[in-house]
């Protein structure tokens, strides 16, 4: 079983006030979800990880996967990022994975996958999967790179490609392996031109799918 989170919502840009609203995410309150980021041209991010959530998952229904998406813009606005996290958690999922590009300065270029950190506070209890899940996020960076030809990010992670954090709720809340996968910068013009490509789209939902394959078969 495997849990894609297409990063935001299209609706989320009309529902300000409701995504605006504080949620418990473990260790604090945050905010609900957000718009996320867009290219210049106004390609937004809701409609990018939509589109490769769409392709991941024919890809790896092909390979026989069971998968359940987070949301397919089939409503308002949302899932809140607690909501994401529970999805995942209560369809027992053996991977779940979050689909992102990120919206950082212009020459910021790459991409990265954010693993969680060790938290245990509140409510947050992170101490069973950060192990699985950072095996999860080294495989998927690996086969990223393979497929699409990106580098990883040259802002973050030590040219890693990966990055650990202690804030996203949905990381923080998830009971099963979890990934964020930042697949670019939509700031960044050059990374913009790939990611509003629909075919350099299909060789990034291959890289997700392939290490999240080679992930599962151990």
């Amino acid at each position: 079983m495997v849990v894609i989170d297409p990063g935001h919502n299209p609706g989320n840009f009309a529902h300000s006030r409701e995504i605006n609203a504080k949620v418990d995410v473990g260790t604090h309150r945050k905010e609900c979800d957000t718009t996320g980021t867009a290219a210049g041209s106004g390609y937004t991010e809701a409609a990018f990880t939509l589109d490769v959530s769409h392709r991941l998952r024919e890809l790896l229904e092909e390979r026989g996967a069971t998968v359940v998406l987070t949301h397919d813009a089939d409503r308002p606005y949302g899932p809140c990022i607690d909501e994401r996290a529970r999805i995942g958690n209560e369809a027992r999922a053996d991977a779940a994975v979050s689909v992102h590009a990120d919206g950082s300065a212009a020459g910021h270029r790459g991409h990265h996958v954010i693993l969680p950190a060790l938290v245990k506070a509140g409510s947050a209890d992170t101490t069973p999967i950060v192990g699985p899940s950072r095996t999860l996020g080294e495989r998927i960076a690996a086969e990223f790179a393979r497929a699409t030809g990106s580098s990883p990010a040259n802002y973050l992670g030590g040219g890693t490609g990966l990055d650990v954090r202690k804030d996203l709720g949905g990381l923080n809340l998830s009971t099963v392996p979890k990934v964020f996968v930042e697949c670019g910068n939509m700031r960044d013009p050059d990374d913009a031109a790939s990611l509003e490509d629909p075919a350099w789209r299909q060789k990034a939902a291959h890289g997700i799918a392939d290490g999240i394959t080679t992930y599962l078969l151990g």
